[in-house]
């Protein structure tokens, strides 16, 4: 079988599990994915043996520290999955909600009714973690969704997708056995033939660094919901409480440097770059952060690795331990550099001025914006929304972290009683 035959019978199998999925009650769904999450539990020795494998081929590729993070599963990450599907299990669900209800002059009843997709590709990359929670989102909206993991984290992925698809077999007869599909090969070019079947695809989601979501925007003929990268920024305020901005920065870069919500920029009001530096500067010193610095706060970092900054390091995404500094004047200086640099995905502002707060989350064009909080916040699960399928920085469509009811379009349906239009 062709490499094109392969992803056709892919994406027909897809389609024909979607309708099958949408004949499945909100019960019998939570069933399922209750039962999944109890598999993954019970199966957490052999996912691991599986992700070791990956470990072991991604060292000797020397994937960084940061990258291997990522790529990890441990029985704390395997509990926090069979966790996240508990609670999509537990969300309401976002099929046949009824969005919007009028009555036209004539009697004609009108409903907006929230639907499934259809067909939705998610292609990833490292996080294998990233196929339990797009999995069983996709699933409890009844969604059949197609899963292109990284080849970094191929035996990780293989295992978990089986293992949830098995659940759902034993649990339900109706489960349809298409629903949760993994692409298996490592061939580039099935991306751009799994997006180009429109007829059978619905929608794809790309995650992971610039390179891919770009390269999958330009070659894919089916809609694409884009979040390229994120450069977050942390604004600390001349009247920001410097242990509150302490704790602040020091989580948004330092929890876990390689995702998407990690602060990459850190901007500080020169009226307290002195005091504030040198309170951040040794811990970050502890963890071998390297300092990309405009000229005026470079003397406040000398004790650490200090390089001066280029300007394409404002825009860039590291996902490592590497962190652009920046003094600015004022919070209007701070938005600025935020709106022509950033990714419009996560920002922050430390402040105990009001005024300057909601300048701050009125004015940055950002997905999520901050005040007090670390950037780290923006995550489906941190949101409420057991999971999420993504982060889109789009602004047509969805946008922040996508849960259930971002995986659903609509409908309108009309009661009549013989109306006709004149």
């Amino acid at each position: 079988m062709t490499l094109s035959e392969q992803m056709t019978q892919l994406g027909k199998q897809a389609k024909a599990a979607s309708r099958q999925l949408a004949r499945l009650s909100t019960s019998q769904k939570n069933l399922c994915l209750t039962a999944m999450a109890d598999a993954l539990e019970k199966s957490g020795k052999e996912i691991q043996q599986a992700n070791a494998q990956d470990l072991g081929l991604a060292e000797k590729a020397s994937l960084s520290a940061a990258m291997l993070d990522r790529l990890k599963l441990d029985e704390k990450r395997i509990s926090g999955m069979a966790r996240g599907l508990r609670d999509v299990a537990a969300l309401p669900d976002p099929v046949g909600r009824i969005l919007d209800e009028r009555v036209r002059p004539n009697g004609l009843r009108l409903q907006k009714v929230s639907t499934p997709i259809g067909v939705v590709v998610i292609i990833y990359e490292s996080r294998p973690n990233v196929t339990a929670d797009a999995a069983s989102l996709c699933f409890k909206s009844g969604n059949a969704t197609i899963l292109r993991g990284g080849k970094e984290a191929l035996h990780s992925n293989q295992i978990i997708a089986r293992i949830m698809v098995d659940a759902g077999r034993k649990t339900l007869s109706q489960f349809p056995e298409h629903a949760i599909q993994l692409v298996t090969t490592t061939d580039r070019d099935a991306i751009r033939e799994l997006l180009s079947l429109t007829q059978y695809v619905d929608l794809c989601m790309p995650r992971g660094g610039e390179g891919l979501i770009r390269a999958v925007a330009e070659c894919s003929k089916v809609p694409v919901i884009k979040h390229y990268k994120g450069v977050c920024h942390v604004f600390v305020d001349r009247d920001a409480d410097l242990k509150m901005a302490t704790e602040i920065v020091l989580n948004a870069k330092l929890q876990r440097p390689a995702v998407c919500n990690a602060m990459e920029t850190l901007l500080v009001d020169k009226s307290i770059a002195p005091q504030f530096l040198s309170m951040i500067v040794p811990t970050l010193n502890e963890k071998k952060v390297e300092f990309r610095a405009d000229s005026e706060s470079q003397p406040f970092l000398k004790t650490g690795k200090v390089k001066p900054a280029a300007e394409q390091d404002w825009s860039t995404e590291y996902n490592d331990y590497v962190l652009n500094v920046r003094l600015v004047g004022n919070v209007r200086e701070a938005i600025d550099h935020i709106n022509h640099y950033g990714s419009a995905h996560s920002d922050s502002i430390v402040t105990r001025n009001e005024d300057r707060a909601k300048q701050f989350l009125a004015e940055v064009d950002s997905a999520t914006v901050y005040w007090n909080a670390s950037t780290r916040f923006t995550d489906g699960g941190e949101f409420g929304m057991g999971a999420e399928i993504g982060i889109s920085t789009d602004k047509v469509g969805a946008r922040g972290p996508m849960g259930l009811e971002e995986l659903t379009s609509y409908k309108w349906i009309g009661y009549g009683t013989g109306q006709i239009r004149i």
